[in-house]
């Protein structure tokens, strides 16, 4: 009820009846709006009185100082101008229309906006095509080429192209090389432009960026400093032929690099165990325009291998690791033989990780070589393997396999593997064993045992199969000329056919023994990717089968040999024969 009567007071029945007599009959409406001149009459500043609850300071009237304006950003503005405008304003391309383009230049295209320029002639720079091929691997414009850019981030990656392309030309022996950029392509006119208007925006897509190359002389080599390379005596001249530049080279900081390495692995293949080769300093002459190189180097002096010690004895021993070592105590030091031996380690499975490590054990004296021991830290990985099979099949029936295998149960390298086949036509029980690395590196030792039963309806067996070998065995590690096995086989079974069966016969006893051998000898290049050399094989197995006392003996021989003959660099000619009986 309240509600309708302050309804009824805001809007009476008469503004429902007639809404514009009741809007024209306000306060408003009588005395209508003032005037301009009333407007212009009302005094701005008089102070406005306290408004309740208002708790902020009204300003104090204070002059608001004038913002300076930042300066423009060159870039930007030649972005935004004609092209008759950015000629002119492009930074330094009037230095570089000041400067004479390279005539009958050696141009290489690199992307689709850039552009190389090399003198030809007696000014020609022999290392073009590797400074061509490092700038285009490392060029900013190059590498966003295909970006929706403006002129403006073209103008910055120059810039940071022609440092790049000084820096280069400075690596290959080109100190007072000079680089001038330029831009082309910006007065060509955008498709629809009419001649004799005003060019419009340049268009980015044609705008190429092009640098001129006056390489200079090239600086050589001049004095070479080894440290006491000499005092090596007469190791001296093989270690300094790991270092190939010599005085009088051109200046290659990245062959600097490259060589520094060869004579560190120099070092370590000629018994220096502790040779130390510190970073190499140029010093550069530009009035000889040469540069003298100094190549630290600390001996440390000869070394030979003393024992291998191991922090596992109890699961690899340090009389084990030492048979997989191709080293001897006593062979003078070799660092490819320590990082093989690592190899080596982590090859057999059994560790997780492997750290070997340098010792001196003593130091050289009175002409003699010391002694440097090698220490192997191991971790031992995962060693048992549990595997399963369950299946069904209409021609078989029911299977269930399974597998266990400890790959170190007889330390070192022993492994034993048991398995199991139950069947509705199969069932077997078996055993192996196999020793790696048995008294020599890559030579294994194998023994398997089983029983196997097996029916069907066109066959029945019963079988015991025991085999024993010894392999010398080919790894990608470890490429050996000569590689043999030898071994023995005793089979006994108990057979009949589906014609035995039907007619309720017993079955046929067999006896077998044989002797497989192998020898093989390989005379190629690469195991995996052999393009010159020959490879020979042999594989021998006498054997004696006896069958309700009747023997025979009978042999199996086969043959196989494979040459290997290049033709050019990516042809190679390879011919195969094998022979068996």
């Amino acid at each position: 009820m309240n509600a309708d009567q302050e309804l009824e007071a805001l809007i009476p029945d008469s503004a429902v009846q007639n809404a514009d007599a009741w809007a024209l009959d306000t306060e408003a409406a009588r005395n209508g709006s003032p005037t301009d001149a009333e407007v212009g009459a009302i005094d701005t500043d008089v102070e406005m009185p306290e408004l309740p609850g208002m708790t902020i300071a009204w300003p104090d009237g204070s002059e608001i100082p004038d913002i300076e304006p930042l300066s423009p950003d060159p870039d930007i503005e030649v972005a935004e101008q004609t092209t008759d405008a950015a000629v002119e304003a492009l930074p330094g391309q009037a230095e570089a229309e000041a400067v004479e383009k390279l005539a009958d230049a050696d141009i290489e295209r690199v992307g689709k906006q850039v552009e190389l320029a090399f003198p030809r002639g007696e000014g020609a720079v022999v290392e073009k095509a590797d400074i061509v091929a490092r700038f285009a691997a490392l060029s900013s414009l190059k590498t966003n080429q295909d970006d929706d850019d403006n002129l403006a981030q073209i103008v910055r990656r120059g810039r940071t192209d022609r440092e790049l392309l000084v820096e280069i030309m400075r690596v290959h022996g080109y100190y007072d090389a000079s680089v001038f950029q330029s831009l082309g392509g910006l007065g060509q006119r955008a498709e629809g432009e009419a001649a004799g208007t005003r060019r419009g925006p340049i268009d980015v897509q044609k705008v190429v960026v092009r640098f001129d190359v006056q390489p200079g002389p090239q600086y050589k080599f001049g004095t070479l400093a080894f440290g006491d390379l000499q005092a090596a005596g007469a190791d001296a001249e093989a270690l300094r032929g790991a270092f190939k530049l010599k005085s009088g080279d051109a200046i290659n900081s990245d062959r600097i690099v490259a060589e520094r390495l060869n004579l560190q692995a120099a070092l370590g293949e000629t018994g220096y165990a502790f040779a130390k080769v510190a970073e190499p300093d140029l010093l550069i002459d530009h009035e000889r325009r040469e540069g003298d190189l100094t190549v630290p180097v600390t001996l440390g002096g000869v070394y030979a291998f003393g024992k291998v010690t191991s922090s596992r004895e109890d699961f690899l021993s340090g009389k084990h690791l030492q048979r997989i070592a191709k080293f001897d105590p006593g062979e003078r030091y070799k660092k490819s033989d320590v990082d093989d031996l690592r190899q080596a380690i982590l090859a057999t499975g059994l560790v997780s990780s492997v750290t070997v490590e340098t010792r001196e054990a003593a130091t050289p004296a009175g002409g003699q070589p010391g002694t440097v021991d090698v220490d192997v830290a191991l971790t031992p990985g995962p060693l048992r393997t549990l595997a399963g099979l369950v299946g069904y099949s209409s021609g078989e029936g029911f299977r269930v396999e399974a597998s266990w295998e400890h790959r170190n149960f007889f330390p070192p390298e022993g492994m034993v593997r048991a398995r199991g086949v139950v069947g509705t036509q199969e069932q077997l029980a078996g055993a192996t064993f196999r020793r790696n690395n048995f008294l020599t590196r890559d030579l294994v030792l194998n023994a398997d045992l089983y029983a196997r039963n097996q029916v069907s309806n066109a066959f029945q067996a019963r079988t015991v199969s025991f085999t024993a070998g010894l392999e010398r065995q080919q790894t990608l590690l470890f490429q050996k000329p000569l590689v043999f096995a030898a071994g023995i086989e005793i089979l006994a079974t108990g057979e009949r056919d589906a014609a035995a069966i039907l007619a309720d016969q017993p079955r046929k006893t067999y006896f077998i023994g044989a002797l497989p051998m192998r020898v093989a000898y390989d005379g190629s290049d690469s195991l995996l990717d052999p393009k010159r050399g020959f490879r020979v094989g042999l594989r021998g197995s006498p054997e004696v089968s006896v069958q309700d006392g009747l023997r025979s003996s009978y042999g199996k021989v086969q043959f196989d040999a494979s040459y290997y003959q290049p033709f050019g660099e990516k042809l190679v000619v390879a011919s195969r024969v094998r022979l068996g009986k």
